[in-house]
């Protein structure tokens, strides 16, 4: 926590505000949006950064959770969203459509869709993918394609930041037990992991967790302030973070930003919950090795 701030700013809790305040990000930072497609009209939204991927329905849960994610990450500091990186360059790519099914984890998409998705944003300069998203990945060839676009992302020095969903169960999916992936758990404005989280031993060793509640961010439709809840926002919130600690260290490597994360993230790491994200700590240990 950063002193001076209050704990029940979800921001303060993760140590975002001092590291926001030293700028906006750089353009050369390009974010992967796997999620739903973005009111790319929305007045609170840094259209020029943002590319591809607008709705063609504003009221779509696909285009709210698309928009909602994106205000996170790159609206206008001015507005009530986060707004944490909006210099950095947004890659929108959808990988569930403005028609599809909603599942007690919100939108869904197919693994054909996600892998199609992550090689389409690395092969375009994407040095973060964000995945907010339930993926139902199931049979051993699905599984495998997806795995195998996780390992082609690491090995282009990706990082994959992802949501471990919001079923509140036990255990991991192939895709938040892929050494690759950075995955996330959320919780409440005291430090504790939400009730709906989903924790696993892969999360407690691996991952991070992040406030996913009392935060608002953008809708689709033109309302203000709207309150998102589980680890979607948590997620962007850690995706956020990577993006203004890659904009003040451009030469550091994945590897290099992410020991760092996990070295001043305080916790247990035998435990199924993940120690908490502490942006300002990370940015201290990687000026201090002067990456």
């Amino acid at each position: 926590m950063v002193t001076g701030q209050s704990p029940a700013d979800p921001l303060a809790l993760a140590g975002l505000p001092p590291l926001m305040a030293l700028g906006e990000g750089d353009s050369d930072v390009v974010i992967g949006l796997l999620d739903g497609p973005v009111a790319l009209n929305h007045p609170d939204l840094t259209t020029e950064s943002i590319r591809g991927g607008g709705c063609s329905r504003r009221d779509s849960l696909a285009c709210r959770h698309g928009t909602f994610t994106a205000g996170i990450l790159n609206a206008e500091r001015a507005s009530v969203a986060p707004a944490i990186c909006p210099g950095c360059t947004l890659l929108v790519h959808p990988i569930f459509d403005e028609d599809g099914r909603i599942t007690l984890e919100g939108p869904s998409a197919q693994p054909d869709q996600l892998a199609e998705a992550i090689a389409y944003c690395v092969e375009r300069g994407a040095r973060l993918l964000n995945l907010s998203a339930a993926i139902g990945v199931g049979p051993s060839r699905a599984t495998r394609i997806v795995e195998e676009a996780l390992t082609y992302a690491a090995h282009r020095g990706v990082i994959t930041v992802v949501a471990a969903g919001n079923a509140g169960a036990l255990g991991g999916s192939a895709i938040t037990s892929h050494p690759a992936v950075l995955p996330i758990a959320a919780c409440d404005l005291t430090g504790r992991p939400l009730v709906q989280t989903n924790l696993s031993l892969s999360l407690g060793q691996r991952g991070l967790m992040a406030p996913g509640a009392g935060l608002s961010s953008l809708d689709s439709r033109g309302r203000t302030g709207v309150m998102g809840r589980g680890t979607s926002v948590a997620t962007a919130l850690v995706t956020g973070a990577i993006a203004l600690l890659w904009s003040g260290f451009p030469t550091a490597t994945s590897s290099t930003i992410r020991a760092a994360l996990v070295a001043a993230a305080q916790g247990r790491r035998r435990s199924i919950v993940p120690p908490l994200l502490n942006a300002w700590a990370t940015y201290r240990l990687l000026q201090h090795g002067r990456h």
